[in-house]
């Protein structure tokens, strides 16, 4: 297993393809609204995490995390949803206060619709939009067995021992690293209208579509992520005992071919929904309800 290792993770590199792929598919209006917020960018003080295109839209909520910590810290659990894979599938659970993934994405979308507020107000919920659809899309951004998403979980990757990873990192770069630059490579000017209208189908209100994907999303980390790992338990939830003494696990070329078809997909539904999403918001007339 000589995997080359990785240059960027799924912050840098997906996230940044998925706003490729969004950017493909805004409208001309949409286009044109979005270039009108960009020229905002600096009334947001964040000269170190810049906003010039839809691809930096994609990763601005992660950099300032780091690079204004202070600052942006209430925004932390926004980008994510532990949602226990062990039992019934719930959109609300671990969700209090609004502060999750699935909550945040209607908020964002509807502030950045609001043309009564400042520009830069509105480019920071573009951003906040793009890159959280994003993040719901990596499963373990939604599955969990109480282990924060696999960042419990021990796992190696061809020549990284479990001491240096874990199961969530893995989805988050290494897999998705490779998943996406093998080839053929995913173009945004090539994903077809039929992809694009099946990726978008679903209920018209925001609130009950973004249900309906982070669905996929779990679903994927309660059949592949979770139970396709080498060397860890299949049972659910894991028993205590093994719970204390978790088998390292290993990330099997088996397990790379299972996975890689789906972080393809959900990269590309990744990238069509944030244009659904906003598209809907900066259309030049309002949508009907």
């Amino acid at each position: 297993m000589c995997w080359a290792q990785p240059a960027l993770a799924w912050g840098e590199y997906a996230h940044r393809l998925t706003g490729s792929i969004a950017w493909n598919q805004l409208t001309p209006a949409a286009r044109a609204e979005v270039r009108r917020l960009l020229r905002a960018e600096p009334g947001l003080q964040t000269p170190e995490c810049r906003i010039t295109s839809t691809e930096d839209a994609s990763v601005w909520p992660d950099c300032v995390r780091g690079q204004y910590r202070d600052r942006f810290a209430f925004s932390a659990p926004w980008h994510y949803q532990n949602i226990n894979v062990c039992e019934p599938f719930d959109v609300a659970a671990k969700c209090w206060n609004g502060d999750c993934v699935t909550a945040q994405i209607p908020r964002q979308q509807a502030i950045l619709a609001d043309r009564t507020r400042p520009a830069h107000e509105r480019l920071q919920a573009f951003a906040f939009l793009v890159h959280f659809v994003g993040d719901m899309h990596q499963p373990l951004h939604l599955g969990d067995k109480s282990d924060l998403g696999g960042n419990n979980v021990r796992a190696a990757f061809g020549f990284k021992s479990p001491e240096r990873m874990n199961l969530h990192r893995i989805w988050d770069s290494e897999l998705a690293e490779r998943a996406l630059t093998e080839p053929p490579a995913i173009a945004p000017q090539r994903i077809t209208l039929a992809q694009r209208r099946a990726f978008a189908s679903g209920p018209i209100d925001t609130p009950a579509r973004v249900g309906l994907w982070a669905r996929e999303a779990w679903d994927i980390s309660r059949n592949v992520a979770y139970p396709e790992l080498q060397g860890t338990p299949d049972s659910c939830p894991i028993p205590d005992a093994a719970r204390r003494d978790l088998p390292r696990g290993m990330v099997t070329p088996d397990y790379v071919a299972k996975a890689t078809p789906a972080v393809r997909d959900q990269v590309t539904k990744a990238g069509t929904r944030i244009a659904l999403l906003v598209n809907e918001a900066l259309a030049s007339r309002p949508r009907r309800r």
